[in-house]
């Protein structure tokens, strides 16, 4: 029998290299932003090195690797962080675009689902729920003067079922003040805790035994799959 061809994962070099180029084209700084996260490191172990051994040769070694792994680490965390804010900026407006990012990066310790639990089937726009140590968190996505009684009556919902448990909202639309995309597990790390660990539980089994998910809800894009168009 013939082997059929499966599809070849693409390397982690080339996944670097992917976003690399992705960042860069969307902007110039993002460049000098990287090369700074890796240079600086290299440069301060260079000079620890040559101050602090006394002419070592190991202690030279030492501080040479140790500076080499600080640049490769620096580079690493300022990609991963520009490559999700640009990821996200792709489909920012979109949506289901919430949706994807309390898929792929919501902060740990908080229970959401990609899939809203109100939505306005005329404009798209929608609300999701979040439920962690800060309470039950609403997010509106779409603009606020549509939204506002879609989150409204979400509120009064989850007020009945959970009359104990505070309720947050987190906007998130084209008005002033809302909350971009890449800045939503910011925005959740800002909340008191007001629940343990039971108490969150006991509320995410209690509210979602009382969603209705049978309605054809759409989940949310995946930003990081998002190709930009090919040129003409």
């Amino acid at each position: 029998m013939a082997k059929t061809d499966k599809p070849k994962k693409e390397s982690r070099i080339g996944q670097i290299i992917e976003v690399t180029k992705m960042v860069a084209k969307a902007d110039g700084k993002n460049v000098l932003y990287l090369v700074l996260a890796t240079v600086l490191p290299l440069v301060a172990g260079v000079l620890l090195a040559v101050f602090t051994t006394g002419g070592n040769i190991l202690g030279i070694i030492l501080w040479s690797v140790t500076a080499l792994l600080a640049g490769v680490l620096g580079f690493m965390l300022v990609l991963g962080r520009i490559g999700t804010r640009v990821a996200y900026s792709r489909i920012e407006g979109q949506p289901g675009a919430v949706g994807a990012v309390l898929r792929s990066q919501v902060r740990r310790g908080w229970r959401a689902n990609e899939i809203p639990v109100a939505v306005s089937p005329k404009t798209q726009d929608a609300v999701y729920r979040l439920i962690g140590k800060g309470g039950v968190v609403l997010v509106g996505e779409g603009p606020r003067s549509r939204t506002n009684k879609l989150v409204q009556d979400e509120q009064k919902r989850t007020h009945r079922a959970v009359p104990q448990v505070p309720i947050s909202v987190i906007w998130v639309g084209p008005d002033e003040g809302s909350t971009p995309l890449h800045k939503i597990n910011s925005a959740l790390g800002k909340l008191p805790k007001k629940l343990n660990k039971l108490e969150v539980l006991a509320t995410a089994n209690r509210l979602e035994a009382l969603t209705n998910t049978s309605l054809p809800i759409p989940k949310g894009i995946d930003p990081f799959k998002v190709r930009a168009p090919k040129p003409r």
